[in-house]
């Protein structure tokens, strides 16, 4: 028997890279909230008393982003006339969006539908999905972002005492056969007010953290736990450490456990398809380990800036494909259209929803479009068909 230990982490909402990409997408949704046709390339910097909002937007509607900041700092619970906010934004270059509202194939001649929109940019985005969750999600990831998730709860419905925004959780999980096995290693880091004990910082988290996060995958004795290793942690936040937009990208999505593309997912519109792409090739590879064509599937997409159609789409079930990657490669291009304007249409991409996203990761909750698995009969359907064609 193979025996693997896999580790994934999650970052609170206070964390300060994390504050930042829930900052962008809220100027995202704000902007689809006055113009659902908006473009957003929104980054966030926070330091010590200090806000910095940049980027692209084009927006019909104005929005005001030093508010956006503010409501959003008072809501993770942060003091926001604490900071001073600086913005820097300008509208989009005419010349990508001309190439993006104005694609290749249109240019071309192409008459097809969904041929008028271009790719926002170039790159190669990846979507994974695995039968060893209800989630269908890697466990150390799932676990990790329900660590967070409760440690953001108990602090907002006090019930633990003295427990501040910025925190962080690591799970380490034993595989056998590639199967999870038991926790091997978990590890909490929670801000947290001077006159907080340690002893007490630990109970707490035992009584209202971890015994709730682990009660359909418990924790067993030789677990090692580690509560603020560190030791101290008073001073979090953005006074400790500067955060950025984009820099928890494996917190976003897979935990390391699966590729990620290059780019960020925060701050972008959906004509990005950095986001866009990525969400839609983890709707195609949760769609295959659903039919139980595999149990683990990594689809990737790659795009050039400005034109529809993708440029290469490739399938890898690992070798637990129960028909060829060939196949479902083919019946991939056959249910699906890849161009962006169809993935917007196809996943709702236009509706303000993506602050709800920006924590915890982009694929926990069954009511995002991209996590329903609508399409089963017709992915069923047309493997069959190739299967078929093939034999």
């Amino acid at each position: 028997m193979e025996n693997k230990f896999l580790t994934a982490e999650s970052v609170c909402e206070g964390h300060p890279d994390k504050l930042c990409d829930l900052i962008a997408d809220s100027v995202l949704d704000a902007c689809l909230w006055k113009d659902r046709g908006s473009r957003v390339a929104c980054e966030v910097m926070a330091t010590k008393g200090k806000i910095i909002v940049a980027g692209e937007i084009t927006c019909s509607g104005k929005i005001d982003i030093r508010m956006i900041v503010r409501d959003t700092l008072r809501k993770v619970g942060y003091n926001p006339w604490k900071y001073l906010i600086f913005v820097y934004v300008h509208k989009q270059s005419r010349d990508i969006a001309n190439g993006v509202g104005n694609a290749l194939e249109s240019r071309s001649g192409d008459t097809s539908w969904y041929n008028t929109l271009g790719a926002g940019d170039q790159g190669t985005m990846y979507g994974y999905a695995t039968n060893e969750t209800r989630q269908m999600l890697p466990l150390p990831a799932v676990l990790a972002n329900r660590i967070t998730k409760r440690l953001d709860q108990v602090r907002h419905d006090g019930l633990i005492k003295g427990i501040k925004p910025d925190g962080k959780a690591q799970i380490t999980v034993e595989y056998e056969d590639g199967k999870p096995k038991r926790i091997k290693t978990i590890i909490i880091s929670i801000q947290h007010d001077a006159t907080k004990e340690s002893e007490e910082l630990s109970r707490d988290i035992y009584s209202h953290v971890l015994w709730k996060c682990f009660e359909d995958f418990p924790f067993d004795e030789e677990t090692e736990v580690l509560i603020n290793p560190s030791g101290r942690f008073v001073e979090g936040g953005p006074s400790a450490d500067t955060g950025l937009t984009g820099r928890k990208l494996m917190v976003d999505t897979y935990g390391g456990l699966a590729a990620h593309g290059g780019g960020a997912f925060c701050g972008k519109d959906p004509t990005k398809v950095d986001r866009s792409a990525a969400y839609m090739a983890r709707n195609i590879a949760k769609h295959i380990v659903w039919c139980e064509f595999a149990k683990r599937c990594q689809v990737n997409i790659a795009y050039a800036i400005g034109k529809a159609d993708p440029v290469s789409v490739e399938v890898d079930t690992f070798g637990t494909g129960t028909v060829s990657d060939a196949i479902l490669r083919e019946a991939i291009k056959e249910v699906w259209c890849l161009r962006p304007a169809a993935i917007i249409e196809t996943l709702d991409l236009r509706f303000p929803r993506y602050k709800e996203t920006a924590v915890y990761g982009h694929f926990s909750s069954c009511l995002y479009p991209w996590e329903d698995v609508r399409k089963y009969k017709e992915l069923k359907e047309a493997v069959m068909r190739f299967e078929q064609d093939n034999q």
